[in-house]
């Protein structure tokens, strides 16, 4: 899909990968709907970007999502692109994951981006197509120590992406799920901790390759939408080390 003049949704567009992605797509002529829980960030954004709608919404909580999804098609008329991307990190042993915390990244990082299709889905339908495009992490490629909780989450968008793909390609409707890897963004900052973690992995991490840029990654998003391709990996060796099953730590 050439992204230009097309109805975009980001959520999480206020930071990081989705605000690199949000000024991407902006110069490819996209009308994009930025979202995120920080209106003041969103509004100043809104200003700086051409066509662009702010609509701040919480993607925990499920009647914003429906708002935000309906002020979007009555703004701009239509929706041809949802870019699932909102998203926090919990890190926890199995032993120590809380539940109520669990919960939250459960409605966050799952419930949040299945609701926000479900909602979509049928003005696609409608008007003969569009893309969906959940970001899930690298983690869910991997088994990690005390990321249990979180790669679950992204494991799970992941699967529920390629079945909606499956389900929905006679209705011309291409659902894709991408991988970053380690990205300089606020991320780590703003991951959930358990206090028995002492460690602090930071963005360099302390995997086998250097992090990229939110820019990068926008880019990887990008051309996702562009080829339709099921599954957009950050780089081509997190593929080959999945499909190899080697791929069991950072």
């Amino acid at each position: 899909m050439n992204v230009g003049n097309k109805v975009i949704i980001i959520t999480g567009a206020s930071a990081g990968i989705g605000l690199a992605t949000a000024k991407l797509l902006s110069t490819q002529g996209a009308k994009l709907a930025l979202v995120s829980r920080s209106k003041e960030k969103l509004e100043k954004l809104s200003r700086e970007i051409p066509d662009s709608l702010a609509v701040p919404a919480d993607m925990t909580k499920i009647p914003e999502i429906k708002k935000m999804i309906k002020k979007t098609k009555e703004h701009f008329g239509r929706i041809d692109v949802l870019i699932n991307n909102a998203g926090q990190g919990y890190d926890a042993p199995i032993e120590r994951t809380d539940i109520d915390m669990f919960h939250h990244i459960f409605d966050l990082d799952l419930v949040g981006p299945l609701v926000a299709m479900q909602q979509v889905i049928p003005s696609m339908k409608k008007q003969g197509g569009g893309a969906i495009i959940n970001i899930s992490s690298g983690t869910a490629l991997m088994h990690l120590p005390d990321m249990g909780a979180y790669s679950a989450m992204k494991r799970a968008l992941a699967d529920i992406s390629l079945t909606a793909r499956e389900e929905l390609k006679k209705d011309n409707i291409i659902v894709s799920v991408a991988y970053p890897y380690m990205t300089l963004t606020d991320f780590e900052k703003n991951t959930i901790k358990d206090p028995s973690l002492k460690e602090n992995r930071g963005e360099e991490g302390t995997g086998r390759f250097p992090p990229d840029t939110a820019e990068y990654v926008a880019q990887k998003i990008l051309e996702g939408i562009e080829s339709g391709e099921a599954e957009i990996f950050a780089h081509g060796w997190m593929k080959k080390s999945r499909d190899d099953k080697g791929f069991h730590s950072g």
